[in-house]
């Protein structure tokens, strides 16, 4: 188990890590009038495109990013009810996405990073003094008090039912009985996923089952937890199989490695520019990992067949 305290990236030092011509001569083709691209994402990538990803971009082609952030599972929700028709879908479950919306409003995507789980916490509560001095984040979570650790909610959001999945996998990694209805007990459920570490900076709250590059953008202590159960190695796909959770619509989704991908809407506004900002994910792994973010030797990966103007 380790612990790491995060570190945030300035929006200088990542507009260092993007070249201007990163999109092939994009940049300086468009005016400062170009058409925005519209982007409904997985909330736990919200700092990172709000902060570094949608200035780069900008900088680079002159399209500004607007942004809204919701738990994946509320992602797809959106998309199916014609509640929002976005250039741009990302996803924190790669799979969530193909399940739920090929057919309809896409056909292909590109998976561009991957992250882990573990826990993000406030030095300066209780709880987090006992995660510090170094015991185990179960033996802690299970004598806590109701309430004052979250986890985002698992109808919702990949983060949160794979916090449920974890709990699960750590019960029998570490011989816990009755471990996960005991913390299912105890925690509180983030209903915005953008929200889970506000209360945790705070104090309100003392820790979080997040992703490792929200403790990074918070700048919170972060105990990681082991591959066993962190859904961050690929190598783990079968074990992490061995757990499923459905939610309250009825989506069952098996336990898998995390995954984010990337898709544009078929009916987008401006789907030129939207083609253009998963290329530019593509082409930026070091912005993603600046970011806490993880692209491994087997990302980005298309799925499905992309259109030409898209290259991995």
């Amino acid at each position: 188990m380790t612990t790491q305290r995060g570190s945030g990236v300035s929006r200088r030092s990542a507009l260092r890590t993007v070249g201007v011509a990163a999109l092939g001569g994009v940049a300086g083709c468009v005016g400062d009038g170009a058409a925005p691209v519209s982007l409904l994402s997985a909330g736990s990538l919200a700092r990172t495109f709000e902060d570094h990803i949608g200035p780069a971009f900008e900088d680079a082609t002159g399209h500004r990013l607007d942004g809204e952030y919701y738990g994946s599972n509320a992602v797809m929700r959106r998309v199916e009810d014609d509640l929002a028709v976005p250039d741009v879908i990302t996803s924190a479950d790669a799979t969530l996405l193909r399940d739920r919306l090929y057919g309809t409003v896409t056909d292909w995507d590109v998976a561009f990073a991957s992250n882990s789980l573990g826990v993000a916490y406030n030095p300066e509560t209780a709880v987090g003094q006992r995660l510090a001095d170094g015991t185990p984040w179960y033996t802690v979570a299970a004598e806590s008090e109701p309430g004052v650790i979250a986890i985002s909610d698992p109808d919702l959001d990949p983060l949160g039912y794979r916090a449920v999945m974890a709990f699960e996998l750590a019960a029998a990694e570490h011989d816990l009985s009755n471990f996960r209805e005991r913390l299912l007990q105890r925690v509180y459920r983030e209903p915005a996923e953008p929200q889970l570490l506000a209360g945790v900076e705070s104090g309100g709250r003392a820790a979080a089952i997040a992703y490792k590059n929200m403790a990074i953008e918070h700048d919170l202590p972060f105990v990681a937890f082991p591959p066993a159960y962190n859904f961050g190695r690929l190598a783990f796909a079968d074990h992490y199989a061995t757990v499923e959770y459905t939610t309250d619509d009825g989506y069952t989704a098996t336990g898998r490695p995390v995954i984010y991908n990337a898709t544009v809407h078929q009916d987008a506004s401006n789907p030129a520019a939207g083609r253009q900002l998963v290329q530019f994910l593509i082409d930026n792994p070091t912005l993603l990992t600046d970011t806490g973010l993880t692209v491994g030797p087997q990302l980005p990966r298309p799925h499905g067949t992309p259109p030409e103007a898209i290259t991995v």
